[in-house]
């Protein structure tokens, strides 16, 4: 019962954070999304902050998952930064009010008390993604550079273009740009003479 309560309440607040932002939303109106009464709002989260925070993490774990699941089978390096591009400009797309949530509306500083979620959420992608790299790496596959480095080059190009659609800016589908970013993506993470064999 309580799990149902709270996750009513967080996909209220998603939905209220997304209409209006963060700081316009209120208590109130996410419960009467939720169908939740004052005293089940709070028994679940002490405030619109805390929701804010937990929201953040159960959305990062979706997009998290999504990304990783990419990996499943184990792909070659070609397949493996197809793959990773597709799945995040898919999550993007089809999972919108989330993405917005994630990379559009949170703020850090609410964010504070979720910190240490987060970085150990963070750090469970990065080991995921370093388990199929660092083997393509040894062997030459994928060129060597830090973890960082190496996702910054994999979805920094095509977080642009999602930002731009998140935002309204352009509402063209980010995924019809995948081709170009996944040929990008290659040039940049893999050797030259490995790009030329195909």
């Amino acid at each position: 019962m309580a799990n149902s309560v709270r996750d009513d309440l967080l996909a209220a607040g998603l939905m209220v954070f997304d209409r209006v932002g963060f700081e316009a939303a209120t208590v109130a109106a996410i419960r009467a999304r939720a169908r939740a009464s004052n005293g089940s709002f709070f028994h679940v989260f002490g405030s619109k902050k805390e929701l804010a925070g937990a929201l953040f993490l159960e959305v990062l774990r979706h997009y998290h998952a999504a990304v990783l699941a990419a990996l499943d089978p184990v792909p070659d390096a070609e397949q493996g930064i197809d793959r990773l591009i597709r799945a995040h400009l898919d999550w993007v797309v089809t999972s919108r009010r989330e993405a917005r949530y994630l990379f559009e509306i949170s703020r850090s500083e609410w964010g504070e008390d979720v910190r240490d979620a987060q970085r150990a959420q963070n750090a469970r992608l990065a080991e995921g993604i370093e388990r199929w790299r660092a083997p393509l790496v040894a062997s030459g596959e994928l060129l060597p550079m830090t973890p960082v480095m190496f996702v910054s080059q994999l979805i920094g190009p095509a977080q642009i273009f999602c930002r731009a659609y998140l935002s309204g800016r352009d509402r063209t589908d980010p995924r019809i740009e995948a081709d170009t970013l996944i040929a990008c993506a290659n040039r940049a993470l893999r050797p030259c003479d490995r790009i030329n064999k195909q």
